[in-house]
């Protein structure tokens, strides 16, 4: 038996970081490494990047190498164009866009995973690009349908029926926060440690409904007037951002019944779990690791070595 054709490799490349798994036909991890040669980094030299990766990790010819993420953006390695959310996740596997791999001898091929557009009836055009992997791991895992949120720089919600992408929302939670760290007028407030009870008041806040502009001017007032402790302003407005994202996705689930899927990290997903649990929302977290190694799992049984078009 060719061990080789058991196992693939693949790479979560985001815009700063990069993960890749090697994994073999049950799932199991073989290899990882984690570093900062995310797409910035990386860029425009992709194809040397990768190479170096795979000698690192002694990657053998026969094994196929899968990239997801924001490598396949305009910005990234090769612009690979969205797919409609109509196609089903487990399709996947058939949409594969093929980047030789230069120098590597003998000849390699990386496919790069696509990402998904949605367009609702009001014609709202939402997009997400590295989240599919995370969703069609799920799908592996037996959540094939309910409501979804993978919270990060930018936190999407998803409603899945059958493994086929009925809505899509992202709210840029993670971004809005880092750039008011760390510039504008609350950016100087925004230092202080983390406090449970701040961020608590912060999620309340945000269920009060207030227009989220008005709402951190009034973090600002408070701090400077001395109604809340410059210490606290950072886990307050923290709860605040996710509190309002958390309001705003009760208008799309609804009650929710059974719960609702997160995909986070742990310490990511103790935070939303905290904001949430106050608001009255049940998440039920899933590993991001262990959806990756899922997704991966899917494309081994069901990729055809040949099937990847290049560009």
């Amino acid at each position: 038996m060719n061990e080789t054709a058991h196992r693939i490799l693949g790479i979560d490349w985001g815009t700063s970081n990069r993960r890749a798994y090697l994994v073999d036909a049950a799932g199991t991890l073989v290899d990882s490494r984690a570093d900062d040669q995310g797409m910035l980094a990386a860029g425009p030299d992709f194809g040397a990047s990768l190479a170096a990766l795979l000698a690192d990790m002694g990657i053998a010819p026969g094994v196929p190498v899968l990239a997801s993420g924001m490598i396949g953006s305009a910005q990234g390695w090769r612009e690979t164009p969205y797919l409609d959310a109509a196609v089903a996740l487990e399709d996947l596997p058939r949409h594969l866009v093929g980047v030789p791999v230069p120098g590597d001898a003998p000849a390699r091929t990386c496919r790069i995973v696509p990402g998904y557009r949605f367009q609702d009836a009001d014609g709202r055009v939402d997009v997400m690009r590295g989240e599919e992997m995370q969703l069609l791991g799920a799908v592996a895992m037996g959540r094939r349908s309910g409501w979804f949120v993978l919270p990060g720089t930018h936190s999407k919600w998803v409603r899945l029926e059958q493994g086929v992408i009925r809505h899509l929302s992202t709210f840029m939670t993670g971004e809005f926060f880092a750039t008011l760290g760390k510039q504008g007028t609350l950016a100087p407030l925004m230092k202080g440690p983390d406090d449970d009870a701040a961020f608590a008041a912060g999620v309340d806040e945000a269920r009060r409904r207030a227009p989220l502009t008005h709402a951190l001017f009034g973090v600002r007032a408070r701090a400077v007037t001395g109604a809340m402790p410059a210490a606290q302003v950072r886990s307050f407005v923290s709860g605040l951002l996710i509190g309002a994202e958390l309001v705003a996705a009760l208008d799309l689930t609804g009650p929710a019944a059974g719960g609702v899927t997160t995909v986070a990290a742990p310490k990511l997903q103790g935070i939303y779990a905290a904001a949430a649990a106050r608001l009255g929302i049940d998440l039920q977290p899933l590993d991001p690791d262990a959806v990756y190694r899922a997704a991966l799992g899917v494309f081994l049984d069901r990729m055809d070595p040949h099937e990847a078009s290049p560009l």
